[in-house]
């Protein structure tokens, strides 16, 4: 018995390393990765709503205004335990595709170490082109400005606001007659960001965007000790699960950005996203046509478009009925 246990080991770590040789093969590799998963778009609950506006500013020939994105920096200095950042650095590239999504006119103001080197070598007449010049020239004016810039930052990230958890253990007083546990934690945590709109030709900060989002986190598992004959049993499971923070930050950027689009759109709140999904047909049937109201007061637009700031349900892909409301979309 003896002898064949320790078989059965010898065979369980021979399977484990079979994948895995001191000798490239043919294709000059170890191993193989696993994994095949594809790749896939990377929407939040708002990027609906993204969409919606653009299709909405397309339907009433809205001109986009011309934005250019800055720096959007981490501004916690949280450092994990490796030495990395815990919040991603790339939060000014979620914006611009955010923008992008929207409709919105991008220039190029976060890499210009593209644009220098360019008017360098066109300066010292280093790059040629065809036609009957065959040096690029510089022209005044001929870069579009920007309307307006995108500026801001992560400025909080606060672990484990509230955590809560239960464990179980039970069983026959004789532990041979078996031992079992089970238990579950949660905890919360969130993150905030802060966002700023600046007009670029007065440099007046014209508008001013905060929002936080909370993070959850689960843990279960479960066990069991048991004996049976001469034969001792310790089966444990379990699993963790942790919603991304660097898609929470995602989120926020998408949610600042469809405030800032919504004002440029004059869209009031979510009904023109409605209104834009039946502009482009209802997958299950044909839909009335809204438009925002043009004859609204200026100040009645505005408590309109501060309440759905402030309204944690509004453009929710999930949460907002003007999303959800329209047959054939989920």
């Amino acid at each position: 018995m003896r002898a064949f246990k320790t078989l059965a080991v010898l065979a369980a770590t021979t399977a484990l390393t079979a994948c895995i040789t001191p000798h490239s093969g043919n294709d000059g590799m170890y191993a193989l990765p696993i994994g095949d998963a594809p790749v896939t778009a990377n929407p939040t609950a708002y990027t609906p709503a993204l969409d919606c506006l653009n299709a909405f500013a397309r339907q009433n020939n809205v001109a986009a205004p011309r934005i250019a994105v800055g720096r959007i920096l981490d501004y916690t200095g949280s450092v994990s335990e490796e030495g990395g950042r815990r919040i991603t650095q790339g939060a000014s590239l979620m914006a611009m595709s955010a923008f992008n999504k929207a409709g919105a006119r991008l220039v190029e103001r976060f890499d210009t170490s593209v644009t220098e080197l360019e008017l360098r070598y066109a300066n010292n007449r280093l790059i040629g082109q065809e036609g009957d010049e065959n040096v690029r020239r510089i022209y005044a004016g001929q870069m579009p400005g920007s309307d307006f810039t995108f500026v801001g930052g992560i400025t909080e990230l606060n672990y484990n606001i509230r955590s809560g958890g239960v464990d179980a253990q039970g069983g026959h007083t004789d532990a041979r007659d078996g031992v079992g546990n089970i238990g579950g934690r949660l905890y919360v945590m969130n993150i905030a960001l802060d966002f700023r709109l600046i007009d670029t030709r007065t440099l007046e900060v014209v508008d001013v965007i905060s929002y936080q989002k909370q993070i959850i986190g689960r843990e279960l598992r479960a066990g069991i000790f048991s004996f049976f004959d001469d034969t001792i049993v310790d089966i444990a499971a379990g699993e963790r699960a942790l919603e991304p923070v660097q898609l929470a930050v995602r989120a926020g950027v998408e949610r600042a950005v469809v405030e800032v689009m919504g004002r440029f759109y004059r869209a009031n709140d979510s009904s023109v996203c409605a209104a834009a999904i039946q502009a482009e047909g209802d997958p299950m049937g044909p839909g009335g046509t809204q438009t925002a109201d043009a004859t609204a007061s200026q100040s009645a637009a505005s408590n309109a478009i501060d309440n759905a700031r402030t309204n944690p349900d509004a453009w929710n892909a999930r949460r907002d009925d003007n999303l959800t409301g329209i047959r054939g979309r989920s």
